[in-house]
């Protein structure tokens, strides 16, 4: 996290895989941005008309700066697409905006890990934050050696919300092929497109849980060989 040892070697796989996801969600976006989708509905049609069809129709749908920023915010239930997906008509922002969409249908029939990961939000934010501080405090001053061993549990939460987050993106994307093929928008070929765009965008949730989840495992090492010596 700050310094160099042996325990690094842990995270290599995971920095390697980390590259290789952010390549292939880049590429994939990229190559079925080129395709326009046969419905010609935009991002933001596409999410309308699927909440919509769902009876959802409390949920907005608003444009949002940023590349591949889109999100859905479950306190105001808005949805927010990048001004690409928002606007672009292509297999890449149809796929985008029905993953989103995917994510409010979560929140509407009280998806259990949406819940859990959403209520942990305060905790991880604050754990990814102060937990590194304490982290390196504990690690360079030997008198507050007892920080390093409270920063690495609040780091723990930040590592556990990454994993919760897994099942909900997953999720997220299994319903939006569902419903893009329930609601006839899309066709044949156009399936394996959309697939093949969400299934990228969870490769890059995989590797930043398992760069989590090995950095926790070197610091838990680290502080044990402290407490050794």
């Amino acid at each position: 996290m700050f310094f160099w040892d042996p325990t690094m070697v842990l995270l290599i796989p995971a920095i390697v895989l980390s590259i290789y996801a952010q390549f292939k969600v880049s590429s994939t976006y990229k190559r079925f941005s080129r395709i326009r989708s046969q419905s010609g509905l935009t991002g933001a049609q596409t999410a309308r008309a699927l909440l919509n069809s769902n009876g959802l129709y409390d949920v907005r749908v608003e444009p949002i700066q940023g590349r591949l920023s889109d999100h859905y915010d479950p306190r105001s239930r808005v949805i927010r697409l990048s001004e690409d997906v928002f606007q672009g008509s292509s297999l890449s922002s149809v796929a985008v905006a029905a993953h989103e969409t995917g994510h409010a249908l979560q929140h509407a029939y009280g998806y259990v890990p949406l819940t859990l990961r959403t209520s942990f939000v305060p905790l991880a934010s604050f754990g990814s934050g102060a937990g590194p501080i304490m982290i390196m405090i504990g690690f360079f001053f030997q008198s507050f050696s007892w920080l390093l061993d409270l920063g690495i549990l609040f780091f723990a939460f930040a590592v556990l919300f990454q994993i919760i987050t897994l099942p909900v993106e997953f999720n997220a994307s299994n319903r939006a092929l569902a419903i893009l093929q329930d609601g006839n928008m899309l066709a044949g070929e156009e399936v394996r497109g959309a697939r093949s765009v969400l299934n990228a965008a969870a490769l890059t949730y995989v590797a930043a849980t398992l760069v989590a989840v090995l950095e926790l495992a070197r610091l838990i090492l680290i502080s044990r060989s402290m407490s050794d010596d």
